[in-house]
This record gives C-alpha cells, structure tokens and sequence, in this order.
C-alpha cells in the first residue's frame, strides 16, 4: 500500500507590534492571536512572530505576511531599519509573498519604503483621523473580486480609519461613510505582489463580526494564490 503524503499547509506570519512598533492604543498580542485563529480555522499554518524585524528577516518558505503593527517613528522619532529585516521583506515582494495590512499597519514599516510602494495607501498624521470606536457598517462597492463576492457588507465594532491616503491605483472593494463622506476601508493591489489592505481590526472585539473573519480569510488565500 502507497501511503500519500499530506500537502503542506500554506504558511502565514502574523508581524505583531512590540517594543517600537506599540502604542498605547491597540492590543497588538491580543488582536494577532485573533488573526491566527481566523487563519488557523482556514488551514493556515499561521506564526505570531511578536518581533517585527525579525519576521521581516525571516520571510523564507511562507506563503503570506500579515502586518498589525504601529508607527515605529511615533516612538523614536528617526528612521531605522534593520538590514536584515530590509533584504527580508524586499525578497519576500521580488518573490511575490501575499502581503496583508490591517489597521494600523497603514502607519507602519515606515522605515521600509518598498511595504508602502506595495500596499498602496497608508495613514498621514495630520490629514488621517477616526470618529470614536463604535459600531460600524462597511459597504461592499466592489462585489465582483474574490475577496468580496456575495458579501454586502460587514458589521463591525472598529474605528473607522478616515481621510486616508489611498493611491490612484488602488481597487478599492469596501468604504464606510463618516458624515456623508465615503471613505475606503478595504483595497486591493496585484503590483509588485498581490496586497490586501484591511482598515478594520482595532481591538479584539472587531475579530468578533463573523464577516471580518470571512473577510481575512478570503484575502488570504487570495493574496497567497491559492
């Protein structure tokens, strides 16, 4: 008898904000080990790496990068990037690693330009603001992608990032409105590597909408390819 071996599961690495890329805001350790559960759930083989240079520096064999971290500048004021950590993530892109960024990942990696050349958007103090936390509904406006199909929208308790940077290139799939402004709350990009860009995910308690969960999922696999 020929015993099959079982596939490998796709790999994720969940880079999550400590020392530098923490703030007294969000619950990073909290909200990553939602996101691997999410990600676990959909036969991930899903790592919490809770040192972000070193995730970046060892990118090798996985299938998807997952960014919930902060602003490194807020805390030190300068750039300073890691060489390790730079050659890491700039591989991992070349080779065409899935990149997803949640919440504040939009302010993050500031030191590493090709994650903002990749992700297509980011937070600008002093331009980028949220209404207080609260429950929120985010309207699909682009149903036809993978990542949104049959989905009208996603009920969350978040803070709704506003008046965010988002390049021209950007397909935007889901905005939320704010004062009868709309704004986007989840993007797509397919160049230099498939991106996905999730406002969404404050604190634990926006992991609790059955319809992120969904969401993650599907921007998972769709970033990874699979």
């Amino acid at each position: 008898m020929v015993l099959m071996e079982r596939p490998t599961r796709p790999r994720a690495v969940i880079a999550t904000g400590t020392g530098r890329y923490a703030d007294p805001w969000h619950p990073y350790p909290t909200t990553s080990a939602r996101i691997a559960e999410v990600l676990r759930a959909d036969g991930w083989d899903a790592i919490v790496d809770d040192d972000v240079d070193h995730a970046l520096a060892h990118l090798d064999g996985a299938d998807l990068l997952v960014v919930n971290a902060g602003d490194p500048w807020r805390n030190d004021g300068a750039p300073r990037a890691d060489p390790a950590a730079e050659a890491g993530l700039t591989s991992a892109i070349a080779r065409g690693i899935g990149l997803i960024g949640v919440h504040a990942a939009l302010s993050s990696l500031r030191d590493h330009p090709a994650w903002r050349a990749a992700i297509g958007g980011e937070w600008v103090p002093g331009t980028s603001w949220h209404p207080p936390i609260d429950e929120a509904r985010v309207r699909v406006v682009d149903a036809n992608h993978t990542i949104t199909d049959g989905m009208p929208h996603l009920d969350v308790f978040d803070e709704r990032y506003s008046d965010l940077v988002v390049d021209a290139d950007a397909r935007v799939l889901a905005v939320h409105d704010v004062d009868g402004a709309e704004h986007p709350a989840v993007w797509v990009r397919e160049q230099p590597t498939r991106a996905v860009v999730s406002s969404l995910g404050h604190d634990e308690r926006a992991y609790d909408s059955p319809a992120l969960a969904a969401l993650l999922q599907r921007a998972a696999r769709w970033a990874a390819r699979l």
